[in-house]
C-alpha cells in the first residue's frame, strides 16, 4: 500500500502538532511534579504549625492520662479542615494517646533513634493499615512528662489533586492540539501562499516569456529574498537566451553568404562553356569562399568552446615581446600587400603568465583589425608598456577612427561598423570578440580609444609577473 504524497502545508501542520503535543505533555508532567512538591511543602509547613498548636492542647489528667482538648479552635471551620492523625508516645515507645481519627491504628511503628530530638522530624510513613501519610514528630514535655508527639496527614488528598490536574491536562490536550492544528494549517497556508504564487508564475514562464518575473511581495523576508534570487536567475537566462538567439541568427546569416556565393559561382560555371581558364577562375572563386567559410566556422567553434568553459589555458611565464614578435611576423605579409608598416617599440622583456597560443591569437586579431582599417601606406604602431602590476600592449592604427556611437558595441559578436566594407574585407565581426575573451580569460582587460579622422588605439592590459631566470 502506498500513501499519497502529502503537501508541505500538511507536513508543517503535522510537525507543528507533534512538537506542540510534546511540549504540552512535558509541561503537564513538569507542572504536576511542581504542584506535588508545592502541596507537600505546604503540608509540611501546616503540619509544623499544627503540631505547635497540638502541643498547647495536650495536658495530663489527675488520673495520669493524656488529655487533648479538640474543642479549642481559633477558627470553628478549622476542625473540619484539619484531618490529622495524632499519636503520643512515651520515650520507650509506649502509646500514651491516640485521637479518634487514628483509632486503633498506629503511626509508622516503633520510634526511630533520635526521632523528634532537636526540632521537627518530617518524613513519609505509613499507618498500621497501610495508609500513606506525611509524618512530623517532635519530643515535648507535657507537665514535665517527656513524650514524643507524632502528627500525620494522609498523602492521598495531595495525590488526588495532582491526578485531577493530570487528567484535566490529558483531557484538554487533544482539544488544544485540534484547535492548534486548525490554526496551524491556516497559518501555514497563509505563510506558503507567496510560494504558491511564485510556483504558478514560474510554471507559466516559457522560452517566449522569459521577460516575466516572480512576485517579490512587500516584506523583506526569506521568501522575498528567494524571489529576488530567482528573478536574477531569470534575468541571466533571458540574457543568455537572447544572446544565443542573436548568435544563431547572425551565424546563420554569415554562413549563408559564402554558401550562396559558392552556389552562384558554381551554377554560372555550369551554365556557360567558359573553357579551361574560366573554370580555373570559378574554382578559385569557390575556394576563396571556402576559405572564408572555414575561417568563420573556426571562429564560431572557438567562441562556442569559450562560452562552454571547456577551454583550458596552458600558462607559462614568458616576455610579452615574444608573442608580439610572433603576431607581427604573421601580419607582415598582409601589411606588405597594402604597403603598410608595423613598428614595435617599448619594453619587450616585460613578463606575463599566459597561454601563448590564445594570447597570440588576441594580438593577431587586434593587429588584423588595425591593418584592415588603416589606409595603404599607413603605419601601425605596437607599443609595449610595463609596470610592477600591469603589462600593456597598445596597437595604434592610422585609420579613420570609429564613430562614438559604435564604440560600446565594437566587441559584440558579428558587430560591424560598416557592413558593406567589412564583408568586402572578409570580416565576420568575431575577431575582436575572440580577442576580448582571450584577454579576459587571462585576468586582463581590453579597451579602445578612438579619435575620428586620426585613428584608434586598442589597449591590452595583463597582470605582470616575475620572470624566473633560465
Amino acid at each position: 500500500m502506498t500513501w499519497p504524497r502529502s503537501t508541505l502545508r500538511t507536513r508543517l501542520t503535522i510537525w507543528y502538532g507533534v512538537v506542540l503535543g510534546a511540549v504540552l505533555a512535558v509541561f503537564i508532567a513538569v507542572t504536576s511534579v511542581v504542584l506535588y512538591w508545592q502541596l507537600r511543602n505546604q503540608m509540611d509547613k501546616h503540619a509544623v504549625q499544627d503540631l505547635e498548636t497540638v502541643e498547647g492542647l495536650l495536658s495530663v489528667t489527675p488520673e495520669g492520662t493524656i488529655r487533648f482538648d479538640e474543642g479549642y479552635h481559633n477558627h470553628p471551620e478549622s476542625r473540619l479542615v484539619q484531618e490529622r492523625f495524632l499519636e503520643v508516645l512515651a520515650p520507650d515507645g509506649t502509646i500514651l494517646f491516640r485521637n479518634d481519627r487514628l483509632g486503633d491504628r498506629t503511626i509508622a511503628g516503633a520510634l526511630l533513634a533520635g526521632e523528634g530530638e532537636g526540632g521537627y522530624s518530617n518524613r513519609i510513613g505509613y499507618l498500621s493499615d497501610g495508609t500513606r501519610v506525611m509524618l512530623v514528630s517532635r519530643r515535648h514535655a507535657i507537665d514535665v512528662h517527656p513524650t514524643v508527639i507524632r502528627l500525620a496527614y494522609a498523602v492521598e488528598p495531595v495525590q488526588s489533586e495532582v491526578r485531577q490536574w493530570m487528567v484535566a491536562g490529558a483531557v484538554a490536550l487533544p482539544l488544544v492540539l485540534l484547535l492548534a492544528g486548525i490554526a496551524g494549517h491556516a497559518l501555514a497556508g497563509r505563510a506558503l501562499r507567496p510560494i504558491e504564487e511564485m510556483t504558478k508564475r514560474a510554471d507559466a514562464i516559457t522560452a517566449e516569456r522569459l521577460h516575466e518575473r516572480l512576485p517579490i511581495g512587500h516584506h523583506g523576508d526569506e521568501l522575498a529574498h528567494l524571489a529576488r534570487v530567482f528573478n536574477r536567475l531569470l534575468e541571466r537566462l533571458e540574457e543568455s537566451f537572447v544572446k544565443l538567439q542573436r548568435f544563431t541568427s547572425d551565424a546563420s546569416h554569415e554562413l549563408r553568404t559564402p554558401l550562396a556565393a559558392i552556389r552562384s559561382v558554381g551554377e554560372v560555371g555550369l551554365q556557360n562553356d567558359i573553357g579551361r581558364e574560366g573554370y580555373r577562375d570559378v574554382i578559385g572563386s569557390m575556394l576563396e569562399e571556402v576559405n572564408r567559410l572555414t575561417s568563420l566556422v573556426e571562429s564560431l567553434l572557438a567562441m562556442t568552446r569559450a562560452d562552454s568553459g571547456s577551454v583550458r589555458l596552458n600558462r607559462t611565464v614568458f616576455p610579452i615581446g615574444d608573442v608580439v614578435r610572433e603576431a607581427t611576423s604573421l601580419m607582415e605579409v598582409l601589411a606588405e600587400e597594402k604597403g603598410q608598416r608595423l613598428v614595435v617599440t617599448g619594453e619587450r622583456s616585460a613578463p606575463v603568465s599566459a597561454d601563448r597560443v590564445f594570447l597570440r591569437q588576441a594580438v593577431v586579431n587586434v593587429l588584423h583589425n588595425a591593418l584592415k582599417y588603416s589606409p595603404s601606406g599607413g603605419t601601425i604602431h605596437v607599443r609595449i608598456r610595463g609596470t610592477d602590476a600591469r603589462v600593456c600592449v597598445d596597437v595604434i592604427d592610422s585609420g579613420p577612427g570609429i564613430p562614438e556611437e559604435h564604440v560600446p558595441h565594437l566587441f559584440d559578436r558579428f558587430y560591424r561598423v560598416d557592413e558593406s566594407r567589412s564583408r568586402d574585407m572578409g570580416g565576420a565581426g568575431l575577431g575582436l570578440s575572440i580577442a576580448k575573451w582571450a584577454v579576459e580569460a587571462h585576468g586582463g582587460e581590453i579597451s579602445l580609444e578612438s579619435r575620428p579622422g586620426e585613428g584608434t588605439t586598442f589597449q591590452i592590459g595583463l597582470p605582470s609577473v616575475s620572470l624566473s631566470p633560465s
